[in-house]
């Protein structure tokens, strides 16, 4: 290590901190904080515009599409984030409300950034993410009409699918068939999993329930369009049929997972071979099923005339899953020595018996759910899929006649609106605009369902502060983060390009599978790419555009859906 004095005098002082800083923690990756820090999508005409530049900027130009300058501000003070290490500055252009292409400009430097304000600028960001799903589908060849050059052919039919042991009883035995096909491949992997599918799909048939006309509007092109059906709703149909095919008829339980003994390489889902597994009836599968089911009924009701006779087949299996949760209240899962895939495991059921609880007795009105409700009560929180509790608030915030006239808890409204409450307050107080607090799996799904519960908050109160904080946090996915990537692939100027996902992996197209969310930072892992690659110790810096980074680049079925959500809600409210 060089330490003259002379060498530390010809050293600027910016590149000496910086020096020390990587020295002290260890950091193997340099990183330079980029000038500016925005999204990269675009911002709504009408909406709040919000950037980051860094803590150097003291002056920002925006000129219009003849040139004119139309914008000079300086920065408001710098705001230091531990967890990502360095000062930005926040800059409010919303006074700018004339759809175009504005040029940033910072005086000084050769950076020019552009500047996308739209009255509609999440138009083709939110089909591409809502076709995420499309181009996930098991068992279903992917068109060139469709799918573009993303094309492949069919992979995991799974119309013969072997009991696993763990699995088997006197009428499935070990190694009999059934079949359970459709279904969405759950992320980055070719497995499916009921655990992940049931937040999964309440939130999409949340969205489609709370913005019906908005997702009649949009349209994904994905095979089955109908007038008056939504294409959300067929892609929610085919994940549903699979579902359905895991819940055993004789006795209502739901198998956990259809798998794989280990994980396929990356090899597209044609190639892939290999003997699959329904393994093991779980509590908290039968729950998550239940739950979707009641779920899908109130949903699919308002379908009848397209889909005669579903919404209560939907809830017979939902009661039938319910009966079978009674009498095995904490069957959790335990991953057998011969499956080594995605477990999904959880020891904590009581948020899934309130929100299986709250769904059932929505769609029957029935008091025999009512006592699992109020001894499962629970103060909410961000949800996740292995904290489904807040699902059950936010349908029962949906239909409050019912709440107030038969359940009665005058606290569920304002219970949920703190917990709105406490993460808009954290989203001011943060130099990003967002309510993360920590950077683990899915960090950016985290973003994305803080934002969900904001704009249901929004939705209920039209209370400003919620949409405006939901609107920071879809800039921070867009690239308004510490990062400075565009987190939807195929979106932004700093492209996600290389995804944990076993088809964009392995296609041979450079361009990866478009409109999945990547899992962003995280610190719970850190040693997915090595010896290669090394990564960030700043939790919000701690993301690697690699393949090999499954902890901080592979994509989720439950990842996209609080997107959609999010999109949604914005999109509708301007």
């Amino acid at each position: 290590m060089i330490t003259s004095r002379k060498f530390m005098q010809n050293v600027p002082i910016f590149f000496f901190i910086f020096f020390l800083h990587n020295f002290a923690i260890g950091q193997e990756v340099p990183y330079k904080d980029p000038l500016i820090l925005y999204n990269q999508v675009g911002y709504i005409t009408i909406a709040p515009k919000v950037l980051l530049t860094s803590h150097r900027v003291e002056l920002v130009e925006m000129y219009d599409q003849q040139n004119i300058k139309v914008f000079s501000e300086k920065p408001e003070p710098p705001l230091y984030w531990n967890l990502s290490g360095e000062s930005v500055r926040k800059l409010d252009f919303t006074k700018i409300q004339i759809p175009g292409i504005y040029k940033l400009v910072i005086p000084g430097t050769d950076q020019i950034f552009e500047i996308n304000i739209n009255e509609k600028p999440f138009y083709e960001l939110a089909k591409a993410v809502q076709k995420a799903y499309y181009y996930n589908r098991s068992g279903f060849e992917i068109t060139p009409e469709f799918g573009g050059i993303w094309s492949r052919p069919a992979g995991h039919p799974d119309t013969l699918v072997f009991i696993h042991d763990s699995a088997s009883d006197s009428n499935r035995p070990t190694n009999s068939t059934i079949p359970s096909s459709f279904g969405w491949y759950d992320a980055g992997d070719y497995n499916k999993y009921i655990v992940n599918s049931g937040i999964t799909m309440f939130t999409l048939l949340t969205a489609l329930n709370d913005y019906p006309e908005y997702f009649n509007e949009l349209e994904v092109h994905i095979p089955g369009n109908e007038e008056g059906f939504p294409d959300l709703l067929t892609e929610i149909l085919f994940n549903l049929n699979w579902m359905i095919s895991m819940q055993d008829p004789i006795d209502g339980g739901v198998y956990h997972k259809l798998t794989n003994k280990n994980f396929d390489g990356s090899i597209l889902p044609h190639l892939a071979k290999e003997k699959r597994y329904v393994v093991a009836k779980t509590t908290a599968a039968t729950l998550n099923f239940a739950a979707v089911m009641a779920n899908a009924y109130r949903v699919l009701k308002k379908y009848e005339g397209f889909l005669p006779g579903l919404a209560d087949d939907c809830l017979e299996k939902a009661k039938k899953a319910w009966n079978w949760a009674e009498k095995h209240p904490a069957l959790v899962y335990k991953q057998p020595s011969d499956i080594y895939t995605g477990q999904y495991g959880d020891e904590s059921l009581n948020d899934e018996f309130f929100w299986a609880a709250t769904e059932l007795f929505l769609a029957t009105i029935e008091e025999k759910y009512i006592d699992k409700i109020t001894s499962n009560f629970a103060m909410p929180d961000v949800p996740g899929w292995q904290n489904v509790r807040t699902l059950g608030y936010i349908s029962l915030l949906s239909n409050q006649k019912i709440v107030a006239g038969q359940l009665k808890m005058p606290y569920l409204s304002q219970s949920f609106l703190n917990l709105a409450d406490s993460l808009v307050k954290v989203s001011q107080d943060s130099p990003y605009g967002i309510s993360l607090g920590k950077f683990d799996w899915g960090s950016n799904s985290t973003v994305a369902n803080e934002g969900m519960i904001k704009m249901i908050a929004y939705k209920h109160t039209k209370k400003p502060g919620y949409l405006k904080s939901a609107i920071s946090d879809l800039d921070y996915i867009l690239g308004k983060n510490a990062t400075a990537y565009c987190f939807v692939t195929g979106f932004g100027t700093k492209k996600v390009m290389n995804i944990h996902h076993r088809p964009s992996e392995s296609d041979g197209i450079r361009e990866p599978v478009p409109g999945f969310l990547a899992g962003g930072p995280n610190t719970v892992v850190m040693t997915d790419c090595s010896p290669k690659i090394a990564r960030s110790k700043w939790p919000a810096k701690s993301y690697v555009d690699q393949a090999c980074s499954y902890s901080t680049n592979e994509v989720a079925i439950n990842w996209n859906a609080p997107l959609i959500y999010l999109l949604a809600g914005i999109q509708n409210f301007y």
